[in-house]
């Protein structure tokens, strides 16, 4: 096996003359497995390697991406890149960003207290057949399932610039889905919906609480069979972390996105309603909201040294008691916007070049225990789990669907309820927040497909977040 660090030497030999070039080596070795009713699907396996060079001369830039690795196909590679940089002098929204300072020497080796092949295939299944089980809590229950993937990711940088940046991780995916289903209707209850998401090998499961929550996803599934509709009014509205995650990915991770607001997406993903004159001023939540990127916490989906195109990563406040502060842009989108940004140019593959993109975008915690969240409301909901989003193109009006509810009345929580449903705009919905759940609410979630860009790139992204409390949302049911 060809390690990346090898092939970015190979191409250091074979680099074109120019005024600068980069190669970003990636590999990324995947193993997907699950059970369906009880049956084993067959097992995915991928292994993908590959190449994305950049040239800068003359003032253009240029771009060629190559799965032949060898000493010949990197050098083509190199090659293409410089044709493409003549063709495009002249022509670039932002002249080329020569680097300087120091040349950056980094390699990083991915720790983990049980490596994921440590634990054999066979062991894995068997896992899961008993989780499969567990679901299955009786008749009623239609279809079930228990599934785990994990990606080896590497990626090593060089420049000629005597750059050389090498990073490693894990990364685990658990899944559990139980359906119950009677009389023509059917509900679903899930472990987390696809938003449970980790860095880290086979121990992180444990810490998930992964191998003992099969038993209560499937009777979850069955109170919600049995359960009322949710109520349509507006009242108080209590965010689980697991809904809060995908509100703050999709009504602040995309609307801040640098490339976004400078119009990059209009015409695939849409723009956003956050223009530049707004950072610094805009009272985008209240003062309780406080939010960061962050790529330096340990074992969150998104977690990184340097991006893909070499910045240190470092936390930095996004929004700060409420007020607007920084953009979602890296080094490229900085200098044609002539703001600072984050270090979160980001690419999927060794095929797609770097854009802006999220990478772990947490609300810091609040002051407030879950109970007094719970205790300061009179008559409202709490929400849990995504199921279902819809939001407009400028990334401001939005409708969010979740798989369970619970009313509260005068402090207590009370029944269940089912399909519950609520909406808003994201210039005022931020802004209700009135609560926020301390440290002891935080969790760590996020997604392993947040899709951007054309051509489409699918990335993880992650997000730790408390329990959140909103005033006066309107809420609703659905069938």
């Amino acid at each position: 096996m060809t390690l990346p660090s090898d092939i970015a030497r190979r191409f250091m030999k074979a680099a074109p003359a120019c005024d600068f070039w980069s190669v970003r080596v990636m590999r990324s070795q995947a193993e997907a497995l699950s059970v369906t009713r009880g049956v084993a699907d067959p097992v995915s396996l991928t292994d993908d390697v590959g190449a994305m060079v950049t040239v800068e001369a003359g003032g253009g830039i240029g771009y060629a991406a190559t799965s032949d690795v060898s000493t010949a196909g990197l050098a083509r590679a190199g090659q293409e890149a410089l044709a493409w940089v003549r063709r495009a002098a002249g022509r670039s929204v932002s002249p080329p960003r020569l680097r300087d300072g120091k040349a950056i020497q980094f390699e990083d080796e991915d720790r983990t207290a049980t490596p994921w092949q440590s634990v054999s295939r066979g062991d894995k299944l068997a896992r899961l057949a008993r989780q499969s089980a567990d679901l299955k809590r009786n008749d009623t229950i239609a279809d079930w399932s228990a599934a785990l993937s994990f990606t080896d990711e590497e990626s090593v940088i060089a420049t000629s610039h005597g750059d050389f940046i090498r990073q490693r991780c894990g990364i685990v995916v658990p899944h559990l889905s139980a359906s119950a289903s009677e009389g023509g209707e059917t509900q679903t209850r899930t472990f987390g919906r696809g938003g449970v998401i980790r860095q880290g090998g086979f121990e992180t499961l444990d810490r998930l609480g992964f191998w003992t929550a099969a038993p209560r996803i499937g009777e979850e599934a069955l109170e919600l069979l049995a359960a009322p509709n949710c109520p349509t009014e507006t009242m108080d509205l209590l965010l689980a972390p697991d809904q809060m995650y995908i509100q703050i990915h999709e009504s602040i991770g995309h609307p801040l996105e640098l490339d976004r607001i400078l119009g990059d997406e209009r015409n695939y993903a849409g723009t956003s309603f956050v223009t530049l004159d707004m950072f610094g001023t805009y009272q985008y939540g209240s003062d309780l909201l406080n939010v960061t990127f962050d790529p330096t916490v340990s074992g969150e989906a998104a977690s990184y040294a340097f991006d893909d195109d070499g910045t240190r990563a470092e936390k930095r406040f996004l929004i700060q008691r409420g007020i607007l502060q920084t953009p979602l842009g890296g080094a490229f989108s900085q200098a044609r916007a002539n703001i600072s940004g984050v270090a979160n140019a980001r690419a999927c593959s060794w095929n797609r070049p770097i854009i802006d993109r999220m990478a772990n975008l947490n609300v810091e915690a609040g002051a407030s225990s879950l109970d007094d969240l719970i205790g300061a409301m009179e008559n409202g909901i709490m929400m849990e789990t995504n199921v279902s989003w819809s939001i407009d193109d400028s990334r401001n009006k939005f409708q969010f669907g979740c798989e369970r509810a619970r009313l509260v009345k005068n402090g207590k929580l009370g029944d269940v309820v089912k399909n519950p449903n609520y909406r808003g705009i994201s210039a005022t919905f931020w802004r209700s927040l009135k609560g926020l759940g301390n440290a002891g609410t935080v969790q760590i979630l996020g997604t392993p497909t947040c899709g951007k860009g054309e051509p489409n790139q699918v990335i993880r992204v992650g997000h730790a977040t408390p329990t959140g409390l909103f005033a006066d949302v309107h809420v609703f049911g659905g069938g």
